[in-house]
Parts: C-alpha cells; structure tokens; sequence
C-alpha cells in the first residue's frame, strides 16, 4: 500500500528562488521564512516522537519498518528547511532566530509546545497516535496550503517544488497514523477524538491566521481557517467535526 519514492534535497533547483526572494516583500519574506522556521523545528519534534516513544509503543514489525522509513524521509526533509533558511536569509542573527524558533518564535512555540507535551504525555498510545496524526495533518495544513498558493502566483519554484514533495510525504505519514489507529483494539471515545483535533484546529488557526497572518501573502484568513477544518474532519471517522462543504 505504501511506497517510499525518497526525495533529496539536492534535486531541488534554488537558483531562481535567490533572485525571487530580493523581490519580495518584507510580508512576504517574513511569513515564507517564519513558515520554514516552523517546519525545521517540526520535523526534529516528529523525530524525537518517533524515537523516544512509537518505536517504543509499537511492536508490529511492519509499523516499525515504516517508522524507519519515515525517520530517514524526516531527516530529509530537515535538510531540506535547513537549506532553504541558508538559502534565504543572510543576516547572521536573524538565521540564528530562525533556526531556534521553538524558543525565540512566540507563533512556533506554541505548536511545538503541544507536540511536546504529548511525546511526555503519559497518556495511551492511542491518544498520543492521534495527537500526532494532527501533527503531521493539521499543523501542516495552513502553511503547505500557503505555499501552493505562492506556486499558483508563480512564485519561488523551488521553494515550491520541494513543499510538493515533502507535503505529499506529510500525507503519507498522516495517511498511515490513522491506518494504524483502525487497528487499535482500544480506540478512544469520539469525544476524546474531537477534543485533540479541535485543539490543533484552534492553534494551527491562530498561527496561520493571526500570529502569522495569510493576509501577508494576500490570502483569505476565512477561507484559510475553512480548510484547515475541512482537513480536520477529513481525518476522522467519527462523526465530523466541522461539517465543511
């Protein structure tokens, strides 16, 4: 069901992303540098998730062989937000920030906040698997969504390019999370459910739309929050969250 087609970040071109970026605006700039400092935190919370805890949870010898394939994919992926903030920002200081957003960046702290607190969490696996399932599902939403909608504007191709990639490698993770929870004998309630899925609604909705506004780079703040929900409930197999049409 699963295929790995592994990306590198060698095969994505950034020559024209370097001119591009001087002719951006400073919105601009500063809503695609602060959604790449998001990123490069995200993909080392997912990997110490997947380290610390799920190779540990789960014994099933096929999970874990996905889970190895999905460590080295997040390490690409790193490597790849890595270079794009090298690519992008010159200042010394202002790539320091970027690379330490969990501590210097109020709008990542938050996300990075509740992805941690659940990798310490001493809650059922099942819990932590659908926490973790938003992460890789919702909190990416808004900023992937935002991104293609600077491909569809022409923009920074590269940058663009490798969000393809790594958004379709986000929903294979996400994709095979919920594959494994319908396999749990012990599931949670659905009120559990939408308690955990609201609560990365809520704050994928407040980085997207308020601390980092979409508006920057001309997008629709209510259309935006609209797809982050319709992302949440597409998730479930419960009763929907949101009814989004």
């Amino acid at each position: 069901m699963f295929l790995f087609p592994f990306i590198t970040a060698e095969e994505v071109d950034l020559s024209q992303d370097v001119q591009q970026w001087e002719a951006l605006s400073e919105s601009e700039k500063y809503f695609i540098s602060h959604v790449l400092a998001f990123f490069a935190a995200s993909d080392g919370i997912v990997l110490e998730n997947l380290a610390a805890r799920f190779l540990k949870d789960v014994q099933i010898p096929e999970a874990r062989a996905f889970y190895g394939f999905q460590i080295a994919m997040e390490n690409i992926h790193s490597e790849m937000y890595s270079l794009l903030l090298q690519t992008y920002i010159k200042d010394s200081r202002e790539k320091h920030r970027m690379f330490n957003a969990i501590e210097s960046i109020p709008c990542v702290t938050r996300k990075a906040k509740w992805a941690l607190d659940w990798i310490n969490s001493s809650t059922s696996f099942a819990e932590r698997l659908v926490a973790f399932a938003c992460v890789e599902g919702i909190f990416f939403s808004g900023s992937f969504c935002a991104i293609f909608w600077l491909k569809k504007r022409g923009m920074m191709p590269g940058l663009t390019f490798s969000n393809e990639l790594i958004s379709r490698d986000e929903g294979l993770h996400c994709d095979f999370a919920c594959l494994l929870y319908s396999l749990l004998q012990r599931q949670l309630n659905w009120q559990k459910v939408h308690h955990i899925i609201h609560e990365a609604v809520e704050i994928e909705t407040e980085f997207v739309c308020e601390a980092l506004p979409c508006a920057l780079i001309g997008m629709n703040a209510t259309l935006m929050s609209q797809y982050i929900k319709f992302v949440a409930d597409r998730l479930l197999v419960y009763p929907y969250l949101y009814v989004i049409i």
